[in-house]
């Protein structure tokens, strides 16, 4: 299938890069493209391939262009060596959007802080560049790396910088990201605006629980996320040998998702002899995903304290609120602010407290069902990404470009005859 569009000139033209995930695999990414496609813009994509996908598709009207990632990163070389592919890779593919169907604004979600520089030249042909800061970069080699080179840190601030002054919009994720683009890249408040990661609660929604998922036990507790080293599933493992240490053999833990340090706790968990009360499921299926949670007595949220998660909004919480499923996590600033009372908070990085507190909510079947409700609630009322697409859109209408769908300037984004 050719990726060349088969008419004239399209509809407004958004290019969207994103170096994390795949998309539509990229839930964020994906909601956000198809929120520009609904309010009338063509949308492209450029991102790293998962095994299975094709390098080139035309999924629900959006075009996405895949490049193979590069072996996973393992230290500060390799970071850099992964960072230098994938701007190189991204690059040439941005240029192949540019002659296939062309864009008029460059959307770049980090990490990392790279992309302003791919934006730079086009800048110079009146393209316009929105970043979506979907994490801190430093924050994150602080969290992986606390020992790690003070000069690589202060470099990845250097970038930073250069991407809010780049940047002619910049989409924080919360709160605490919009004071930092504010505070360190001197990003004026007209220019930042909050879009959440909401989860669609008609999608994600509570269904017949899968008895099997239990392994025999009577409650199950479930993981959903990447497992990197800042994550925290490994105080989640030690949590559940704490559980088992109690003389609690009632309960069944549920890890999906992979990541760098996927191997690593698989080996964890053996040596804390947890096998016949752990099960890894790796990166499933969304079908798999649902009934997990759909059968879910609590959700685990063992993001421990350090300068990344503190402030960072976790979707995995939200998720668990969508499927109602009561959130048991370290007591984090963001974290808080988005489960609010559908979670319990423990003492950070404490194992112990945070095994007690998963018991206590266990054996409290009604506080799990108010907390349930809780959750539910307010993904319905408040972070639902119906609540948030509206947001994310009036950034695009905020750059004031002629022609936007319902504009009475020179038509610019319209519509070839």
């Amino acid at each position: 299938m050719s990726d060349r569009p088969a008419g004239g000139r399209p509809a407004g033209r958004v290019l969207i890069i994103v170096q994390n995930l795949s998309v539509p695999f990229d839930r964020r990414v994906w909601l956000e493209a198809c929120a520009l496609r609904d309010a009338g813009l063509q949308v492209s994509v450029v991102c790293p391939k998962d095994p299975g996908d094709s390098s080139f598709e035309e999924l629900e009207g959006i075009r996405i262009r895949r490049y193979p990632p590069p072996p996973a990163a393992h230290g500060t070389l390799s970071y850099a060596w992964e960072f230098a592919y994938c701007w190189v890779r991204t690059f040439s593919l941005v240029l192949r959007a540019a002659a296939a169907e062309g864009f008029d604004v460059i959307q770049a979600c980090n990490p990392p802080d790279t992309f302003w520089a791919l934006a730079m030249p086009f800048k110079l042909f009146g393209k316009r560049f929105v970043f979506d800061q979907h994490d801190l970069c430093p924050e994150v080699y602080e969290s992986r790396f606390p020992n790690g080179s003070r000069l690589v840190y202060r470099g990845l601030r250097l970038l930073e910088r250069a991407t809010y002054a780049v940047a002619d919009r910049v989409i924080a994720t919360n709160d605490s990201y919009r004071a930092t683009a504010m505070r360190r890249g001197g990003v004026s408040a007209q220019r930042v605006t909050v879009v959440r990661t909401g989860p669609d609660p008609e999608r994600l929604r509570r269904g017949d629980p899968v008895p099997s998922l239990r392994h025999g036990k009577r409650y199950l507790c479930a993981y959903l996320g990447v497992m990197g080293p800042q994550d925290g599933v490994d105080l989640a493992l030690r949590a559940a040998a704490a559980v088992v240490r109690s003389g609690r053999e009632d309960v069944h833990f549920v890890f999906v998702g992979a990541g760098d340090s996927y191997d690593e706790l698989v080996a964890l968990a053996a040596d804390l002899d947890l096998a016949d009360y752990v099960t890894f499921t790796g990166r499933v299926p969304d079908q798999t995903v649902f009934e997990v949670l759909s059968t879910a007595d609590v959700g685990l949220c063992p993001d421990p304290l350090n300068p990344l998660n503190d402030v960072s909004t976790m979707n995995k919480t939200m998720e668990y609120m969508a499927f109602a499923v009561p959130v048991v996590a370290f007591d984090l600033k963001e974290t808080k602010v988005s489960a609010a009372e559908a979670a319990v908070y423990v003492r950070p990085n404490d194992t112990n407290a945070y095994a007690e507190a998963l018991l206590a909510l266990l054996d409290d079947p009604d506080k799990r069902a108010s907390m349930g409700a809780f959750g539910r609630e307010r993904v319905e009322s408040v972070l639902a990404w119906a609540h948030q697409a509206p947001k994310y859109v009036a950034v695009y209408e905020n750059l004031n470009l002629d022609g936007w769908p319902g504009s009475s300037g020179p038509c610019a984004w319209a519509k070839s005859e």
